[in-house]
């Protein structure tokens, strides 16, 4: 009962009169090798392995386990166990199966960056952007976070050791600033300030999203345990209060030269471009409603994104992330139009 219409990616398409890459295709054009795109390895190496056990059902819980992460993901339980914006007696599929759409979410996510690097330079994936989704469970209608696996399965391949997430989205792309945080904790990815010649990876973040509401409303900032989303900042944090529409793309353009002097003027291997259309003015989700950018703002924010990072021969991947209601597909075909 959400407001997630099932046509945007197809909107989108007919209106570019294309016709997407569909991942087999992808697949055969980057001669990857046959079974599964992702592997349990990949999620564990960003999420936590208890997590990722009731995923499997193989926690105490077994299958219960899983159906209670999917249903704390998409926040279709209150408080008193009670469905919320969910009415189970009316589904036609089996909640679990959610699951599986995810891992092929998150494996389009990893064949956009895959086609960034090896192919044109650029590759927008229609759909994605799950940058809620915590170490130790999903929130935020995002159950695992694609851009950290994507992010950490190509740096552990060896195609990218430096990685810019520039996240647009109207929400704080708070679960992937807490995984970018206790990865660094962990000693697996190199913090902003170490000096040397380390050989570890590096991932840095820029978020852009309203200064307030969810994740960061008093409720939700209430009830958050110290040193986890969403109290961990990005690396860049551009928060703009309601009526700061105006100040938007100044303060994106300085935001992607404060990511620059973080990495220590190194540009990146890959930058992974969150494309939330949910700060449009017309967006379908209440919780967006602090940011109204016009159809002509949002394609300026994704140009100056695209024209700096074309201009640097840097590979892009993008992926679509929120955007609701039955115009959501508007910014992103706007924008593809111009590319």
């Amino acid at each position: 009962m959400l407001p997630i219409s099932p046509s945007r990616a197809d909107h989108v398409a007919e209106s570019l009169a294309v016709a997407p890459l569909d991942m087999a295709a992808a697949a055969g054009k980057l001669r990857l090798p046959a079974g599964p795109v992702l592997n349990r390895e990949d999620i564990e190496r960003v999420h936590s392995k208890d997590f990722t056990a009731a995923l499997y059902g193989e926690s105490p819980g077994g299958k219960r386990s899983l159906l209670e992460a999917l249903l704390n993901a998409w926040e279709l339980i209150d408080e008193q166990g009670r469905p919320h914006r969910y009415e189970p007696e009316q589904a036609t599929r089996p909640l679990e199966e959610l699951f599986e759409k995810v891992l092929v979410q998150v494996g389009g996510t990893y064949f956009a960056c895959r086609l960034a690097l090896e192919a044109e330079g650029f590759c927008y994936y229609l759909g994605g952007g799950l940058h809620h989704a915590r170490y130790e469970g999903g929130t935020g209608f995002c159950l695992l976070n694609d851009i950290m696996i994507a992010a950490r399965k190509i740096q552990a391949e060896g195609r990218a050791a430096l990685v810019w997430v520039v996240d647009v989205d109207a929400h704080k792309g708070c679960g992937t600033a807490e995984l970018i945080h206790l990865a660094r904790l962990r000693g697996e990815l190199r913090p902003p300030d170490a000096a040397g010649n380390t050989p570890l990876p590096r991932i840095f973040g820029l978020s852009i999203h309203m200064a307030r509401g969810w994740p960061l409303d008093e409720e939700t900032l209430a009830k958050a345990r110290p040193g986890h989303a969403p109290l961990i900042p990005s690396d860049v944090e551009i928060p703009i209060e309601a009526g700061g529409e105006a100040r938007y793309i100044p303060e994106l353009a300085e935001g992607l030269r404060k990511l620059k002097r973080l990495s220590q003027a190194a540009l990146p291997d890959l930058v992974i471009v969150v494309d939330g259309a949910d700060p449009y003015e017309y967006d379908g989700l209440p919780s967006s409603s602090l940011l109204k950018l016009t159809l002509e703002q949002c394609v300026r924010r994704d140009r100056l994104i695209y024209d700096y990072f074309k201009q640097r021969n840097i590979p892009q991947a993008w992926i679509m992330a929120g955007g609701y209601g039955e115009r959501a597909w508007e910014p992103v075909s706007a924008f593809l139009s111009t590319v």
